[in-house]
């Protein structure tokens, strides 16, 4: 199936996907399978290939995030299970002051989302979110919404995230890295903002089982200290999370400086996700050791399993959503027909990007190849050449453009909207009135502040 055909039968996949998770009950892993079976069937992928087409979709899932997921869950229960996550809540309530908890967590995700892919930092940082609801009592979905919004603000726009830093190579400004990071962080104000403010409304809006009483972290914060004892210390606290997130970073400079030799080896080594998280845990035992709690060792694993488990295979079927598209030959469509709307400018990336985000979930996956449709800006022959995008400051909005696109929008395809939603005890339902609305939301605003950039800096 190619042209129109193909697009009509995307958009109907699409909304059946949400119509069944939404409004007719459906568990959003049958309902993901079965229209990714319906859809592969329809566009008539030759049915020998199907079945290798969905295990890949699953696996992949597995093979990226599997691992990482396990390892900050498994942290993020020692965390709360010791009182260290109380002792961080108050820690960045004394920084930010107790009647801003959104934009510290906003503020925190922003920076750790830098070296860290916004789903695992998500994990990381939940545990102080839910620690500061119980502490402020300020809405646990505001609070959610702000988190998401800055981890994902860092990770379409900021290097060393690998979306942005592909898409600056494949631009030709590999050697402007400085100036992405500047522009980005630039962009990532009004961006920031605007998902503030959305928190703010939403919240009067939408109620998460957290605060309907489903949930422990109702009790009080006097409460639950009287429950753990002796609270750990700061540093012993922040250590679980910070020390990954410190050898992530040196593992990406590491990678974008090309330190050579055995130390850079080390470096990359340790920067990995899952052994950066496996150092983390290390820390995360010293905690249950001081608290004398590690007999609770074995049961904390056996719940990190049953916890993580629905979010992975969810997770897992959204992959397969995506793989399904990409075989279908949406890509190559948006290829072959990219010259239909090439007058559309700065625009024109970011349509592209949002497009293929909105198709298959991936940001990472949208900004590549967008990147790779745009081209190099010096080649003449390339599509930032005919859309008059040829100098390096255009080809940095560019990148930024791309990466507005990237976040536009997340949904039940995108393995970042079930991270959000499930640890958040929010309904899907709620996912995309919370985590869907604001990513547009973001999405726009970002664009608008990099066309206003460019009428100002072209």
């Amino acid at each position: 199936m190619t042209g129109l055909a193909l697009m009509i039968a995307l958009v109907i996949a699409i909304s059946l996907m949400i119509l069944a998770i939404s409004r007719w009950g459906v568990h959003p892993f049958i309902a993901i399978m079965g229209v990714s079976l319906m859809l592969a069937l329809i566009v008539g992928l030759p049915l020998s290939e199907i079945p290798g087409i969905l295990g890949s979709g699953f696996a992949g899932i597995f093979t990226s995030i599997g691992i990482v997921i396990i390892l900050g869950t498994l942290i993020g229960l020692i965390l709360e299970k010791t009182g260290a996550a109380i002792k961080l809540a108050d820690m960045v309530v004394k920084v930010i002051g107790p009647k801003n908890p959104e934009l510290a967590l906003m503020i925190m995700g922003w920076i750790v989302a830098v070296p860290v892919f916004c789903d695992s930092g998500f994990v990381i940082l939940n545990p102080i979110r839910k620690a500061m609801w119980a502490k402020t009592r300020t809405s646990s979905v505001a609070m959610t919404v702000a988190l998401s919004a800055g981890l994902y603000t860092a990770h379409v726009f900021i290097p060393p995230t690998p979306g942005p830093i592909a898409a600056a190579g494949s631009l030709g400004v590999s050697n402007y890295l400085l100036m992405v990071i500047v522009m980005g962080t630039l962009v990532s104000i009004p961006t920031l903002l605007a998902a503030l403010i959305f928190s703010k409304y939403i919240a009067k809006k939408v109620k998460s089982r957290e605060e309907q009483g489903i949930w422990d972290y109702q009790k009080s914060v006097a409460e639950l200290v009287l429950e753990y004892g002796e609270i750990p210390s700061g540093m012993a606290s922040l250590s679980p999370i910070l020390v990954p997130i410190i050898l992530m970073t040196l593992g990406s400079l590491a990678s974008l400086l090309a330190i050579g030799g055995l130390p850079g080896q080390i470096m990359i080594f340790l920067g990995t996700p899952m052994i950066a998280l496996t150092v983390g845990l290390l820390c995360a035992l010293r905690l249950l050791v001081s608290t004398k709690r590690m007999s609770d060792f074995y049961e904390l694993t056996n719940e990190t399993l049953k916890v993580v488990g629905p979010i992975l295979f969810v997770t897992a079927a959204g992959g397969v959503l995506g793989k399904v598209i990409v075989a279908a030959g949406f890509v190559d469509f948006i290829q072959v027909n990219a010259g239909i709307i090439s007058r559309a400018g700065i625009f024109f990336p970011f349509l592209i990007a949002a497009i293929l985000k909105t198709a298959q979930g991936s940001s990472t996956v949208a900004i590549t190849t967008t990147a790779g449709i745009m081209g190099v800006y010096s080649d003449p022959t390339s599509m930032m050449s005919a859309l008059g995008l040829s100098s390096p400051m255009a080809a940095v909005l560019a990148v930024l453009a791309i990466g507005a696109g990237g976040m536009t929008v997340s949904h039940a395809n995108d393995s970042y909207f079930w991270v959000v939603t499930n640890f958040s005890k929010m309904e899907t339902q709620d996912g995309y009135k919370t985590q869907t609305i604001v990513t547009f939301i973001m999405g726009m605003t970002a664009m608008a502040a990099i066309f206003i950039l460019a009428k100002i800096l072209l």
